[in-house]
């Protein structure tokens, strides 16, 4: 199976999210990608739709490794087993976490401008990504998502590799991906449509 494009993959993937309907869910999507997955989903499922800004911090010599995670509001997750085992200065996880805020801030800035963010308390969290290979990116999601304290959170995606799956399990009440190839060569090869989102189509789809 190949998606047309994210948005045809979101209806797709809303299709197996039909029994969080009664919930009125709180449809998060991971900005730029996960965005047009996200709502095309709340077309289908209904709830509200959001967008859910983290950034992770990796480690500098290997990036997709997280050594933590920040989210808005000055909300930041530590992996301490990470930090114990690289052995990172404090002024260098300084440094990086400088960076990723400031990257953080511009986005909150363009993507939301003066919205505030919709209440996770309490609510079930559908956290939405447009694919996953490692699954990092989405990990430190649902720990930044959890300080909310939802009622329940799920993580929904079109495509994911074996391992981003497993990673994920321990940390989603519930995953949902009706497409899990044997070798996943890169989330991109999942469509025909891939290209890369600028800032203005995400915030075309969230107002």
């Amino acid at each position: 199976m190949i998606y047309t494009d994210r948005a045809s993959a979101g209806r797709a993937l809303g299709a197996h999210l039909e029994h969080l309907r009664a919930s009125v869910p709180l449809v998060l999507g991971l900005p730029r990608g996960g965005v047009p997955v996200a709502a095309a989903v709340r077309d289908v499922i209904g709830g509200d739709l959001d967008i859910l800004l983290v950034r992770k911090l990796g480690v500098p010599w290997q990036p997709e490794l997280a050594m933590g995670a920040i989210g808005e509001g000055g909300v930041r997750v530590l992996n301490s087993d990470v930090l114990a085992h690289t052995g990172i200065m404090p002024e260098q996880f300084a440094e990086i976490e400088d960076a990723e805020r400031a990257e953080l801030e511009r986005r909150r800035e363009v993507l939301r401008g003066d919205s505030k963010p919709l209440s996770l308390s309490g609510r079930t969290a559908v956290i939405v990504d447009d694919g996953m290979a490692t699954g990092a990116t989405v990990v430190v999601a649902c720990r930044i998502a959890r300080l909310q304290q939802p009622a329940h959170v799920v993580v929904a995606v079109p495509v994911s590799s074996i391992e981003a799956l497993r990673r994920v399990a321990g940390e989603a009440d519930e995953v949902v991906c009706p497409m899990v190839p044997r070798a996943l060569g890169g989330v991109g090869t999942a469509y025909q449509d891939f290209h890369q989102l600028d800032d203005e189509e995400v915030t075309a789809l969230l107002d």
